[in-house]
C-alpha cells in the first residue's frame, strides 16, 4: 500500500503500526519523536495498536530545547 512518510511516498505492506514505521524508517531516538498521523496526533500509547492505512500521511516531529543566548 502507499502512504506518505515527511511528505515523501514510501510503499509499505498492509498493517503496519505506527511503531513498525518508525522502525522500517530508521527513526533515531523514536522516544524523543512526535508523530503526526493525517495531522492528528498520536498518543504515545497508541503507536503499537495504531495500524497505518491506504494513502495514510505521516509526519515524524523531534522537538528541541533551547537554551537563551546571551548578548
Amino acid at each position: 500500500m502507499n502512504i506518505k512518510v515527511n511528505g515523501e511516498d514510501r510503499d509499505i505492506k498492509d498493517g503496519v503500526t505506527v511503531t513498525e514505521i518508525l522502525k522500517i524508517e530508521n527513526v533515531e531516538m523514536p522516544d524523543m519523536v512526535s508523530v503526526q498521523l493525517n495531522d492528528e496526533f498520536v498518543d504515545r500509547d497508541k503507536f503499537s495498536s495504531t495500524v497505518l492505512k491506504q494513502d495514510d500521511k505521516i509526519d515524524f516531529l523531534y522537538f528541541m530545547g533551547g537554551g537563551s543566548i546571551g548578548f
